[in-house]
């Protein structure tokens, strides 16, 4: 037995690491996961920074404090460090509930020893704000109201629950109560306004990353369709040879076979049956072969209207023509075929034809330098609120009238990344009045699609 087969015959149990299993079937279920090797680092770099702050105050200010009660404290954040070092790997990402935990003694950790250097009147109250900025970032909403909680629970304990303020012995202060209730606002508001800005950094963060996700698998289901053709190209090269050698064996014994032999009605269909076959094959081929110059290079007036054939005859007058316009050739210019450009005008048409009254224009134009495609519908154009946040994921306002109109969504979204992806721009906008209807236009430099000489 070699080597790699005894390798093989090991369990999974007796490897050294064993990574473990995230669950991640996509971009967007990592969200609000966090690695517990960035809590232990962080929680170290607050046992360094709280130690350091300790000690500069005992001996470098010479101030009176409770230090082997500071050092206890922080000594309790090092020693959970050391635990979960030992206890979990660090590079696995921590579940909702765990993160909390952490976070809710990171939290009741530091309030411990801001109470026991002077509570509110402790200049380093703000720091309470840190613990609930990380939960805001990286837990659900309501784990991190519960750890901004906790933090203003602790700190309106602190009143009653307070040693006095390190401070030097012959100068020895004590602050007003209203200086303490002031410190505890403004605690307060940090807690608020930094969570609040946290969670919604966070929020954009998960709806474009949920987006792309589905950007990627639009893309993908394109690649996939693109196979296939490569596929059946293959297929009827590989079984090509078989079907006329079949062809050939049974020209052969038909030709040997007298009309009265029982097996001539047999071999007579298997021959005719080949040449079906073959037909057949032939005319994928000769799809595929067409397919592959559409692939290559397509004129923008028929790239237009391959986007918009599937939503014809959904009771909607659709249109599309071509056309130059000032400085541009008579002929349309042959572009490189884009998967991406297709089904971004496809979802811009589809959009259009479901909010349209009567009729949907979908055309395109060209110059020397450039090339538009607009699409225009009758409906009733985009909300006002809709409009300035077209282009952001999941935007959506529908109503009475049309559904609101304008809805996008996220295939909005999906659209116009691809289009930028494309070196393309788009811009929006309604239709003067008192014309009515929804408007979207794409622009590409042509020299980024065009077909040169050369190919």
């Amino acid at each position: 037995m070699d080597d790699l087969s005894r390798e093989a015959q090991f369990d999974l149990d007796d490897a050294i690491f064993t990574l473990p299993p995230e669950g991640l079937g996509s971009a967007q279920s990592a969200l609000g996961r966090t690695r517990l090797r960035t809590f232990i680092t962080l929680r170290w770099l607050a046992v360094a920074g709280q130690t350091a702050a300790v000690l500069f105050v005992a001996f470098g200010l010479g101030f009176t404090l409770p230090l082997a009660l500071c050092l206890a404290i922080i000594a309790a954040s090092a020693w959970l460090n050391v635990f979960l070092s030992f206890a979990f790997q660090s590079q696995r990402l921590t579940r909702g509930w765990e993160a909390t935990l952490q976070l809710f003694f990171d939290t009741m950790q530091l309030a411990a020893l801001i109470a026991a250097t002077g509570g509110l009147s402790n200049p380093f109250l703000l720091l309470l704000v840190a613990p609930v900025t990380v939960a805001a970032l990286s837990l659900s909403p309501f784990r991190a109201t519960l750890v901004a909680l906790l933090a203003l629970i602790l700190a309106a304990l602190m009143p009653v629950l307070h040693l006095p303020l390190p401070w030097g012995v012959a100068n020895a202060i004590s602050l007003p109560p209203l200086f303490q209730l002031g410190q505890f606002s403004a605690l307060a508001v940090g807690v608020v306004f930094f969570s609040l800005s946290a969670a919604r950094v966070s929020q954009d963060e998960a709806r474009l990353v949920r987006a792309l996700d589905a950007a990627s698998v639009v893309m993908a289901r394109e690649q996939r369709l693109s196979a296939l053709g490569a596929m059946s190209a293959m297929t009827t090269h590989e079984l090509g040879t078989p079907l006329a050698t079949i062809h050939l064996v049974a020209k052969e014994l038909q030709a040997e076979l007298s009309k009265d032999d029982p097996r001539a009605e047999d071999i007579t269909l298997i021959a005719e049956q080949a040449d079906r076959c073959r037909n057949i094959l032939a005319t994928i081929r000769e799809a595929r072969e067409a397919t592959d110059i559409v692939h290559a290079q397509i004129p923008l007036d028929a790239l237009v209207t391959e986007a918009a054939a599937p939503f014809k005859g959904l009771g909607v007058d659709l249109r599309v023509r071509a056309e130059p316009s000032d400085g541009g050739s008579a002929k349309p210019p042959v572009l490189k075929r884009s998967p991406e450009i297709l089904h971004a005008l496809g979802a811009f048409i589809e959009n259009a034809v479901s909010f349209a009254d009567t009729s949907v224009n979908v055309v395109a134009t060209w110059s020397e330098e450039q090339m538009t495609v607009t699409i225009s519908d009758d409906g009733p154009g985009f909300a006002a609120e809709v409009l300035p946040k077209l282009g952001e994921p999941y935007v959506s306002q529908r109503g009475e009238a049309h559904l609101g109109g304008g809805d996008m969504g996220l295939g909005f979204f999906i659209a116009k990344t691809l289009i930028e992806r494309t070196g393309g721009r788009i811009a929006t906008r309604n239709r003067t009045p008192p014309k009515k209807g929804a408007v979207v236009q794409t622009l590409w430099p042509l020299r980024l699609l065009q077909v040169s000489d050369l190919e």
